[in-house]
C-alpha cells in the first residue's frame, strides 16, 4: 500500500539489543500456535515485527457458497474483514484512505467495491528516554526477580491515545499477565500472584514517581 510505512521510525538500536537479550526465536514464539516462519518484513526479529512494526490483517473473508459439500457456483460478491495494527506516528485516517484506493485501482472496470470503516485510534509511543520509565522500571526491580523489558504491543487502549494528543500526557502501560493466561479466550486466567504483585509494583511505581 504506498505510504503505508510513512512516518514509521526505526527502533533505537539499545531496544532490539534488550529484544535480543531475551533469546525468544521465530520457532519458540510461534511454536505453541503450530508456526515457525513470521510473516512480515525480511530481516526482522519476531519481536521487532510483533512489538514495532506495523501489520495489515485479513481477520475474516467470506464469499460464495459455504455450505456442506460442493457447488459450481460462481460468486456474484465477496467481503473481507480487514484491520490495521498501526504504530508511533501512523495515522488512521491516511492508512484507511490509502489502503481503499489501493483495492479501488485493482478490481475489475465492471466490478464495484463498498467500505464500512469502524473507526480506529492512533498508536502511541512512550519516549524509550522518558524519566517516568526509567523510573518505573527501577521500582519493577524492588519487586520481580528480573528487570522490567521494554516491549510494544498491539492492544487497542484508544483512551491512551487522546490522552497524549489531548492532554500531552504519556502514560504508562505495565503488563503482568503470564504467556499461557490465554487473554481473551472463554478459559482466559489471571495468576493471584500477578495480581498481588501487580499492586504491589504499582505501589512502587506511584511512589518512585513522586520523588
Amino acid at each position: 500500500i504506498p505510504g503505508f510505512y510513512d512516518g514509521v521510525e526505526e527502533t533505537p538500536s539499545q531496544i532490539l539489543k534488550s529484544w535480543e537479550a531475551l533469546g525468544e526465536t521465530a520457532e519458540t514464539f510461534l511454536g505453541p500456535v503450530g508456526l515457525s516462519i513470521p510473516s512480515g518484513e525480511h530481516g526482522r526479529s519476531v519481536l521487532e515485527l510483533t512489538w514495532a512494526r506495523p501489520t495489515a490483517e485479513f481477520n475474516g473473508i467470506i464469499g460464495g457458497y459455504t455450505g456442506k459439500g460442493f457447488k459450481t457456483v460462481i460468486a456474484a460478491e465477496a467481503s473481507a474483514k480487514v484491520s490495521f495494527r498501526l504504530v508511533h506516528k501512523q495515522s488512521p485516517e491516511k492508512i484507511s484512505a490509502a489502503f481503499q484506493a489501493f483495492v479501488r485501482e485493482r478490481i475489475p472496470a465492471d466490478c464495484s467495491v463498498d467500505f464500512h470503516p469502524h473507526g480506529g485510534s492512533p498508536a502511541i509511543q512512550l519516549s524509550y528516554d522518558s524519566p517516568f520509565l526509567a523510573k518505573a522500571k527501577d521500582a519493577l526491580s524492588d519487586e520481580w526477580p528480573k528487570p522490567a523489558v521494554t516491549t510494544g504491543s498491539g492492544g487497542s487502549i484508544p483512551v491512551v491515545g487522546d490522552f497524549q494528543t489531548y492532554l500531552g500526557i504519556e502514560s504508562l502501560l505495565v503488563g503482568f499477565g503470564l504467556d499461557d493466561d490465554r487473554i481473551h479466550s472463554p478459559n482466559e486466567k489471571y495468576e493471584m500472584s500477578s495480581f498481588h504483585k501487580g499492586q504491589r509494583s504499582w505501589a512502587r511505581i506511584l511512589d518512585a514517581l513522586t520523588r
